[in-house]
């Protein structure tokens, strides 16, 4: 009997997670799936990112709008329970399969846990600083399987009680994109989000939401330090936590600068495209820890939203101090380095897709315990 696989996904980075096991369960005759989608994906401030998803042929999509601006964190929660646990009970899938450290995949985690349904993390293990690294541990907890991205993430799964039996090494499943032969060219990135000048870097600022009093004044430090390097940058919208409207702000005051283009969001694979051949990347997005060495992009990453990520020579960390900003900047703007792999080397989604074919997995007893260690 073929097993139902259902996916969670809910932003646009973590679709780029799962697009390329998505795609090829999808193509396996073996496997029934579905896709739930929510959060920013169906918010057209944020660009409506479903429509990516229908536009990469995925069938079996089911929308749920789950939030709307400004709403706390434990709200989306709630709101998304019960809005998935009627679709998870009616669907009845064999297999749960979430992403990272979201508050979407936490509550799609909780409900199929509760349901008795089995549950697959992927990304479990990883560190980052904030109430984001609290969440993704919280899914870890609640998961029954877990396909990690290193040998690291695997050793703190064990260490938080995890049975490693369970605990599946496939790498990073964005890395299959990151060093895909068929990324677009760059000219037809450029063509495709008007972009005309010439040399650039990537900019993504994300809130913290437990430092919300400070984010006001740190957004104002940061967009004005790139204002005064004058260089030429990419510009991405935050995610949708609590604080965005306060970075949004400082964004939109950019709208006529030249020197910036603006976007809600850009398609993973030409997000990919630019990044590679980007200056450097600047804020405290994960893609300047995950994606960008690959690529042999610096990353300046500002801020503690991912002091406890990868510490490497690639990625030059510092907090919001304008005169340190603009003079790091100086420092990198044309430095060349070796590209590095940290996250697997780009066969994620066909290690999955073994694993799921294989008797290693189906038998699992729901009843987890924990496993101390000796």
């Amino acid at each position: 009997m073929k097993k139902k696989i259902l996916f969670i996904t809910c932003t646009r980075a973590d679709y780029g997670k799962l697009k390329s096991t998505i795609i090829n369960i999808q193509k396996n005759n073996n496997f029934i799936s579905r896709v739930f989608v929510s959060g920013m994906h169906n918010m057209k401030r944020y660009g409506s990112t479903y429509e990516e998803i229908i536009n990469d042929k995925i069938h079996g999509i089911y929308r749920y709008s789950n939030q709307t601006k400004n709403m706390r964190m434990d709200e989306i929660l709630m709101s998304t329970m019960r809005g998935f646990s009627p679709f998870l009970i009616r669907y009845n899938p064999d297999l749960v399969i979430v992403h990272g450290d979201r508050i979407e995949p936490l509550a799609c985690a909780l409900s199929s846990l509760l349901n008795n349904f089995l549950v697959a993390h992927i990304e479990g293990g990883e560190v980052s600083g904030t109430v984001d690294e609290m969440l993704r541990h919280s899914i870890s907890k609640i998961s029954h399987l877990h396909l990690v991205s290193n040998k690291t993430a695997r050793k703190r799964l064990i260490q938080m009680g995890e049975n490693k039996k369970y605990i599946f090494e496939v790498g990073s499943p964005d890395v299959d994109l990151i060093l895909s032969d068929s990324l677009p060219k760059l000219d037809s990135a450029r063509k495709r989000y008007n972009i005309s000048f010439g040399k650039f870097s990537i900019v993504i600022i994300h809130p913290v939401t437990t430092n919300l009093k400070n984010l006001k004044r740190e957004s104002e430090i940061f967009f004005s330090a790139l204002v005064k390097t004058n260089l030429n940058y990419i510009v991405l919208f935050p995610n949708n936590d609590l604080g965005s409207e306060m970075i949004l702000k400082e964004i939109h005051k950019l709208k006529s600068n030249n020197r910036f283009k603006i976007f809600p969001s850009i398609r993973f694979e030409y997000y990919l495209t630019l990044l590679k051949n980007s200056q450097f990347i600047i804020g405290n997005s994960s893609s300047g820890i995950m994606e960008a060495p690959y690529y042999g992009v610096t990353t300046i990453n500002i801020g503690n939203r991912q002091s406890n990520r990868l510490k490497t020579k690639l990625i030059k960390n510092i907090f919001f101090n304008e005169k340190k900003i603009i003079k790091m900047v100086d420092q990198v703007k044309n430095r060349k380095i070796i590209k590095r792999k940290f996250f697997g080397d780009g066969n994620s989604a066909e290690k999955i897709e073994k694993l799921l074919l294989s008797n290693k997995i189906w038998n699992v007893n729901k009843q987890k315990s924990f496993i101390d260690l000796l």
